[in-house]
């Protein structure tokens, strides 16, 4: 009885992280959607006025705004398992 209330509790609980695993994946996923979207734009400017030397820093800055959602989203997502367990 004991052993299958414990197993049902770890079950529970690899499906909360599951669920809040995705939901910050979702949210994630949207904001680096935006931000390659700004990006692009950002390219579209830039080589409409003729400013190749900053293609290269609008790509990099584009890659780290696109990527900093999943590297918070994580940090959180380890945060509260950790405060949790």
């Amino acid at each position: 009885m004991q052993d299958s209330h414990i197993q049902s509790s770890r079950v529970r609980r690899t499906v909360d992280d599951l669920v809040l695993a995705e939901m910050f994946l979702l949210q994630a996923t949207i904001e680096s959607a935006t931000a390659i979207g700004s990006g692009i734009n950002d390219l579209v400017t830039a080589v409409d006025e003729g400013e190749e030397r900053s293609l290269g820093s609008v790509l990099q800055h584009t890659a780290g705004q696109a990527l900093e959602p999943y590297t918070s989203r994580l940090k959180v997502f380890r945060e509260i398992r950790q405060h949790r367990d």
